[in-house]
């Protein structure tokens, strides 16, 4: 920020809580009134017509999102100030609001009218003379802050004696975590600004060291999308992928405060239905299973399961001959794959081409005079005949993706014959016993495998007539009398079958095959080929924001440089966007973070940080290997003290896997005790490393640890620190 451009004074606060009084106001009037229209349409009852008991369902859906809607910006409803050159005064917030005469009062922060509140710099004001920023706790402001942008036009205006603040972005950047991502839509850079308002179509990923920022702004970029896309996306939803659930737990707050409630998101497990908790594989292992070729051999598996019997095999209807024959069995076969259908689909296929030519075999023995209904008569003897059945079945088995994949790599003959094109020690490295649990390298196998084999066919979906609907609901809105909160849209939309008033999240998670209209991934670094095409059959649109820093790859099947990875699932449909300022880490913090990971040859972006803080760093060298423990739980408790002191703050305690049982059998309660790669996008005010160089085993593993604190970062070590850090 330019020295001139933040200016303290006292009258700021009170002339904005009046305005922010009036906006919650408002707020409060439409919640209630739509609270009363949901009162009303429930007290009518359940009788009635079931098309009238459709209509008040639908008016009541209605009103309940609309409630919850107004209930989730409740928090920060308006958190800025717009003053225009040419005198025009917007204010700026998480919904749009507009009194009882349609005068506006809020405006919407994905609106087009208020892009400069991000957008607009000293050097490119966009007709913003002063852009101010409002800090709310509850309904309570409780600082503001103003950024000059035109300062002559200011001081024509007569408004420079009437400046406030202090500057908000060192302010959100000081305020203590809550164990929730703070919501910075009032501090978005033009650097973020760019990645969230980019083009719908095609993949934009975002590279950005740690704290620059990254996760919120894809957050922020999936609510924008699901604002102005809302025809393609409102249906479709927008798929957000999170490298953990306490990650998503962490974040799980944002959009819905942000008034959007239309993505959906979910790890990678999350996506495969039917699969509980996973192991973390080994690293030689998961590599391998990373790799593309890996759909190769799960599509040779499911291919394993069609056999054709060593001999024909000769069975008896009503005292008559019927012959399986080994041809017959490899033509079907071949014509049901042929037809392209998944492999459960495709085995209805093969069945009742072989009970066809079961029941010419009948026909002709009985001679050309035998009618249709005695052919019909003849197909449905053979479909019951159980040892027939059994024939049929063994030769196209149905199978689970589960039991496929165990089977697969249980069974050393069967991985062999799949797996032919891997060397006998990459094959080695696939075996494992039959109740090996699953791991999280198995998760895109398993998906791989569930596209292959499918489900069973399904009925047909009903076709809607869309202008049917909307007619009709506008008859409806003239009999009830409208009252502006429902649309003949809305309604219409609502008035469909039960299964499509269900949120995308409840359709989707029932659904395999659902398919998104975008796709959110955070951390991508670390996602392996297979994930990448778990990921890409579900938005054949290949509209994507992949947000990740290639310096912190842990995974062995993830990437060191995006083209590696972009270019042969996306071709040339990607863009790649920097964010190169580091919100959240002390300047300190980072400075120590990027010096280990040159050191270590990591791939890191160039970052500068945007704040000081004193005393940041802290190292603690002890004199016994067995003294680390005991020494991080006790710095980490004098931690806690100190921000307790100030109001508290969130501590964290990162070790080797190795040490982690023993630190929390005397760490704090209130410390979190936990790995590098369990922390990964996490963040704390304070961080204690224990033993940075057995975290450093794996370099990417301490540049995460080194970079989860926004305060103060402490490293407890016996012997030299590694190559890159420097004593404190």
């Amino acid at each position: 920020m330019q020295d001139e451009s933040t200016v303290t004074a006292g009258p700021g606060l009170d002339a904005e809580q009046s305005v922010v009084d009036t906006l919650y106001a408002r707020l409060d009037a439409i919640r209630d009134e739509a609270n009363a229209r949901l009162v009303e349409v429930r007290r009518s009852g359940p009788s009635g017509s079931p098309q009238n008991r459709s209509e008040r369902d639908a008016f009541a859906s209605l009103y309940e999102d609309r409630i919850a809607q107004l209930d989730a910006v409740e928090d920060r409803l308006c958190f800025g100030r717009l003053d225009m050159v040419d005198g025009e005064r917007l204010y700026v917030g998480r919904i749009g609001l507009s009194d009882q005469d349609h005068i506006p009062l809020l405006t919407d922060w994905r609106a087009p009218a208020v892009t400069p509140f991000y957008a607009a710099t000293a050097a490119h004001p966009s007709g913003v003379m002063n852009r101010r920023h409002l800090t709310t706790q509850g309904r309570k402001v409780v600082a503001v802050e103003d950024d000059v942008l035109d300062v002559d036009a200011l001081r024509d205006s007569g408004q420079d004696e009437s400046l406030a603040g202090e500057g908000a972005l060192l302010a959100a950047l000081g305020a203590r975590r809550t164990g929730r991502m703070g919501d910075i839509v009032a501090t978005i850079q033009s650097e973020q600004d760019a990645v969230i308002r980019a083009p719908l179509q095609g993949a934009l990923v975002v590279q950005g060291g740690p704290g620059t920022g990254k996760t919120a702004v894809a957050l922020h970029r999936a609510a924008y999308l699901l604002y102005h896309h809302r025809d393609l996306l409102e249906r479709r939803g927008v798929l957000l992928i999170g490298p953990s659930t306490s990650f998503l737990r962490y974040i799980d707050h944002v959009l819905p405060s942000l008034g959007e409630t239309g993505a959906v998101s979910t790890t990678l497990e999350g996506l495969v239905r039917g699969i509980g908790p996973t192991v973390r594989e080994r690293d030689d292992v998961a590599a391998l299973k990373g790799r593309a070729d890996m759909a190769g051999v799960i599509r040779a598996a499911v291919r394993e399961r069609q056999r054709v019997p060593r001999k024909d095999l000769e069975f008896r209807i009503d005292g008559r001959p019927v012959v399986i024959k080994r041809s017959d069995v490899r033509e079907a076969q071949s014509r049901a794959r042929r037809d392209g259908k998944p492999y459960n689909e495709a085995r209805a296929t093969f069945a009742k081409d072989m009970i066809s030519r079961l029941s010419r075999q009948v026909a002709d023995y009985l001679g050309p005079e035998t009618e249709e209904s005695d052919r019909q008569e003849i197909a449905r003897d053979l479909r019951e005949d159980h040892d027939i059945r059994v024939a049929i079945n063994l030769c196209w088995l149905p199978i689970t993706p589960l039991e496929l994949l165990q089977d697969l790599l249980s069974k050393r003959h069967l991985l062999d014959a799949c797996a032919s094109r891997h060397s006998v020690a990459e094959r080695d490295l696939l075996f494992r016993s039959a109740d090996a649990p699953l791991t999280d390298a198995d998760v895109p196998l398993l998906d791989e495998a569930a596209e292959l084999l499918g489900e069973l066919p399904q009925g047909a979906s009903p076709k809607h007539d869309r202008k049917a609907e909307l007619r009709y609901a506008k008859e409806v809105l003239a009999n009830v009398g409208g009252d502006g909160l429902v649309t003949a849209e809305m309604l219409a939309d609502r008035m469909r079958a039960p299964e499509l008033r269900r949120s995308v999240a409840e359709r989707a998670s029932e659904d395999r095959s659902w398919t998104y209209g975008h796709v959110v991934v955070d951390e991508a670094q670390e996602l392996s080929s297979m994930a990448w095409r778990m990921l890409l059959r579900r938005c054949p649109s290949r509209s994507f924001t992949i947000v990740g820093d290639v310096a912190q790859t842990s995974s062995p099947a993830g990437t060191q440089w995006w083209p590696e990875t972009m270019d042969p699932q996306f071709q040339g449909g990607w863009n790649l966007r920097e964010l190169t300022i580091s919100y959240r880490i002390p300047a300190s913090v980072a400075t120590e973070a990027q010096s280990f990971a040159r050191a270590a040859g990591l791939p890191v972006s160039e970052m500068s940080a945007a704040r000081e803080v004193d005393d940041a760093v802290a190292t603690i060298e002890v004199a016994q290997p067995g003294d680390v423990v005991s020494r991080a739980a006790s710095a980490a408790a004098d931690e806690v003290k100190s921000f307790a002191e100030r109001g508290g703050g969130l501590v964290a305690l990162i070790a080797p896997t190795s040490m982690i049982h023993a630190l929390r059998a005397v760490a704090p309660s209130d410390v979190e005790v936990l790995s590098a790669r369990d922390a990964k996008g996490l963040e704390y005010d304070a961080v204690v490393v224990a033993d940075p160089a057995g975290v450093g085993a794996v370099a990417q593993d301490l540049y995460v640890a080194l970079t989860r604190p926004t305060r103060r970062l402490v490293l407890v070590h016996h012997g030299s620190l590694p190559k890159g850090l420097t004593a404190h």
